[in-house]
């Protein structure tokens, strides 16, 4: 009778020979043999003899087979399909996207493989050319040779504009730069949280999406759209800033809201013609907007720049710009006009971010390059720079 089984376990019991077995608990004065085998073909026998009762014993069944055994796929499974591996996944982020894709049977079946392999912390993010319904170990093995990884990545370099990286993107997806952006016209519905868009300064709030396309080599997914890319490029940003606590200290240690500070940043990006002196240009550009420069505004003809490319025209060196483009009342981004410009002019790196987060004390207001390798002389006084632009010139540099 089923009544009379017992599938409880008990404590050991001492053989006549000081042993431990471990048994059934005695029932009728008898005791089973026992072991983990022997308990589980319990199981069994009891399940299939309460198969009579309807199914939902099978479905007991199952649910104490996947306790015992992992649930996986055999072999190296059949058809193809793709699965993205996004950005900062974990193993255990691997298994859901695998999981919901039916490459593998069970997420525990894919880090248990993964486990066991010690080259599997080589996994990188990117778009994987699978097969469904493989075992675990299979699809760590397949993902661990590159050629089964979709290759179509782009690097996108520091301080390039909006527009140019659109034409960039276009260039290697073949998607049309207005349909860049069109996605480009609402930041916020790109990622970029609305509370980015506030100043300290006073001055109107101008939303683009300029500053959060953060460089980097990306790998575009198949079937990617414009919207979908750019939603990369900010969410790399978020989490990049994230890490380094960039809102949180600019405010903090700046006064500044974070806004302004990616603007100093784009600045430093484009000035600074070394990375060592980063923080000392995102300096200088908080000192004549915030500071004691005598127009309160940033004289930088990189702004000029700007402006001269949002407006379909070619960009100059300062030698090349005449009166009217440096004093354009038109201009927003005007090098005169008081204050800090509405927007930031590119897309600054972690460098120049955090020379704009973490900027060295000084009270510079000017700056030239002074060598071929780009490094700059900076100076308080005019008179400083005046010498320093001396030391430029014997160098051949201006």
């Amino acid at each position: 009778m089923i009544d009379d089984l017992d599938l409880g376990f008990d404590e050991p019991e001492r053989g006549e020979k000081g042993r431990h077995r471990r048994g059934f608990r005695k029932r009728n004065g008898k005791s089973g043999g026992g072991g983990r085998g022997k308990t589980f073909l319990a199981l069994l026998m009891a399940l299939v003899l309460l198969g009579g009762i309807g199914g939902g014993a099978f479905y007991g069944f199952d649910r104490i087979q996947n306790y015992f055994v992992t649930p996986d796929y055999d072999g190296a499974g059949s058809g193809e399909i793709t699965v993205e591996i996004k950005n900062g996944a974990l193993i255990a982020d691997m298994a859901d996207a695998l999981v919901a894709a039916d490459v593998v049977k069970s997420q525990k079946a894919f880090i248990e493989a993964a486990e066991a392999n010690s080259r599997s912390k080589n996994i990188q993010p990117g778009t994987y050319k699978l097969r469904k319904q493989m075992s675990g170990e299979s699809a760590v093995t397949a993902m661990l040779d590159l050629k089964n990884k979709i290759v179509n990545g782009l690097t996108i370099p520091e301080g390039r504009t909006a527009k140019n990286i659109y034409k960039l993107l276009s260039d290697k997806t073949k998607i049309p730069v207005k349909e860049f952006e069109a996605a480009a016209k609402d930041p916020e519905a790109l990622g970029v949280p609305d509370w980015w868009f506030t100043r300290e300064d006073g001055k109107k709030v101008v939303k683009s999406v300029e500053g959060f396309l953060y460089p980097d080599t990306y790998e575009i997914p198949p079937k990617a759209t414009a919207e979908s890319i750019l939603k990369l490029m900010v969410d790399n940003f978020l989490t990049v800033t994230q890490e380094m606590k960039f809102a949180d200290r600019v405010q903090k240690e700046r006064k500044v809201s974070p806004y302004e500070a990616l603007i100093v940043a784009s600045l430093a990006q484009a000035e600074a013609g070394n990375k060592d002196d980063l923080g000392k240009v995102a300096r200088v550009a908080y000192n004549r907007a915030y500071g004691e420069f005598p127009c309160n505004c940033l004289e930088m003809d990189v702004t000029v720049n700007y402006y001269l490319e949002s407006i379909g025209k070619p960009t100059k060196s300062s030698k090349q710009m005449t009166a009217a483009e440096l004093d354009d009342p038109k201009n927003p981004y005007n090098r005169k006009l008081p204050g800090m410009i509405p927007t930031p002019i590119n897309n600054p790196g972690k460098q120049a971010l955090e020379g704009a987060m973490a900027t060295p004390t000084g009270k510079w207001l000017y700056f030239v390059a002074i060598d071929k390798e780009g490094h700059s002389e900076f100076a308080e006084t005019y008179e400083q720079h005046q010498r320093n632009e001396a030391k430029a010139r014997e160098a051949g540099i201006i």
